[in-house]
């Protein structure tokens, strides 16, 4: 089916199916309680210079959609199941090939100790375990320095477990604490597979284990939350390289490159009072790889963080506005590739003010307009950060603006 066509059929459905939904799709099998909820999207993106998010923006792209659906079951107070299945289509991104989201088995001795198993969302700072969940969310896209869209699949879950709980502390309010321990495997529709295909790159398997852990303190100020996660991975990519020189037929030859070290920081608070809600996130990246066989060394060092504020106004609508800042820097051993001697330049860093408006036309129904108003496009061939070189073939502009209207249907 073309791309437009899928598009069109399907922001049609999103129009229609409030009027026929109305809750969740809850039944018991066996005498055990079963919820299935789903949730679908369709975006429209126009940028006045750059592309963004590989969609073509410049000149206006309907090519943002995904699509998600979960069951879960409930097998008593203690345990329960649950699987989600999602797919999107943003660009060359996702590209209409689904995937497990999450498969669990979670069971709850009691509220100080928990464990989780199967392929478990990663909780990882105030947003990252909920990024599936954007009927959730005041913004159309999340803040990209610490959430970006184009990684999601690669952050948003491992397969593995997790322990966790939450523990009160008399007068002291209670810690909530997850640690975890798995594997994380990028699609190979992800942000990272595809920046690589500018220079040749193609990646068949990209992942590795990675062990973490998430405190939050829920504060004895009601609505203030604060808490810092940390975690660790070592991560292989393989593949093959295409090269070609003037006057010579390409070649392929075998790729490889692996961690020698991979950590993530992250720093976060929340505070809610009323119809006022303001978050603030810190994230520092670091990764020290080899390439092809120990014989090239990139060392990468990415910071970024956002302040946001949202506040409801009424039932049906809410605005929100964030200030999101993203840095890079990198220590290259190949001769001839230089990064800019200063962050003021525009290929290391992408600064982000963004502003949007939330209506909630029916209860599973809404729809969001965005503006953002970037400096700035970060590193396109040394990390995913919304700008590729692939889809700005004429090169990239110092600065964008990007209009986003999403309309997001759940239930």
């Amino acid at each position: 089916m073309h791309s437009m066509t899928k598009t069109t059929l399907l922001t049609a459905l999103l129009c229609a199916a409030p009027a026929v939904m109305r809750a969740q799709f809850d039944f018991t099998l066996d005498g055990l309680p079963v919820q299935v909820h789903s949730f679908a999207s369709q975006g429209f993106a126009y940028s006045n210079t750059n592309n963004y998010l590989t969609m073509d923006t410049s000149q206006g792209s309907f090519n943002m959609t995904d699509v998600g659906a979960n069951v879960s079951v409930r097998i008593n107070d203690k345990l329960r199941i649950g699987v989600q299945v999602y797919d999107r289509d943003f660009g060359q991104l996702g590209k209409w090939h689904p995937e497990l989201d999450w498969a669990t088995v979670d069971y709850r001795y009691k509220d100080w100790l928990g464990f989780r198993g199967g392929i478990v969302k990663t909780v990882f700072g105030l947003e990252n375990d909920t990024q599936d969940m954007d009927f959730l969310h005041t913004f159309a896209l999340q803040p990209q320095s610490v959430y970006p869209t184009d990684l999601r699949d690669a952050t948003i879950h491992h397969t593995g477990g997790d322990i966790y709980g939450s523990v009160p502390i008399k007068n002291l309010g209670s810690f909530s604490y997850t640690v975890f321990g798995g594997l994380r495997q990028d699609s190979k529709y992800g942000g990272y597979p595809y920046m690589l295909t500018a220079t040749g790159g193609n990646l068949t398997s990209y992942g590795g284990p990675q062990v973490g852990a998430d405190l939050r303190w829920n504060t004895p100020l009601k609505g203030l939350v604060v808490g810092s996660a940390h975690m660790g991975e070592s991560i292989t990519g393989k593949g093959t390289w295409t090269l070609a020189f003037p006057g010579e037929a390409p070649f392929s030859m075998a790729y490889e490159e692996h961690s020698n070290r991979d950590w993530t920081n992250q720093f976060y608070g929340e505070y809610t009072v009323g119809k006022l809600r303001l978050a603030s996130e810190y994230r520092r990246y670091w990764r020290d790889e080899d390439i092809f066989g120990n014989t090239w060394e990139v060392t990468t060092d990415v910071r970024g963080w956002y302040a946001s504020a949202e506040y409801r106004i009424s039932k049906r609508l809410a605005v929100g506005s964030y200030y999101s800042r993203w840095a890079v820097a990198w220590v290259d051993t190949m001769a001839g590739l230089v990064e800019s001697p200063s962050q003021s330049a525009p290929d290391r860093h992408l600064y982000d003010k963004v502003v949007t408006a939330r209506v909630d036309l029916t209860k599973f129904w809404n729809v969001k307009v965005e503006g953002h108003f970037m400096d700035g496009y970060g590193a396109p061939g040394m990390y995913p950060d919304g700008f590729y070189t692939a889809t700005n073939l004429q090169g990239l502009k110092p600065t964008t603006n990007l209009l986003l209207v999403r309309t997001g249907w759940n239930f």
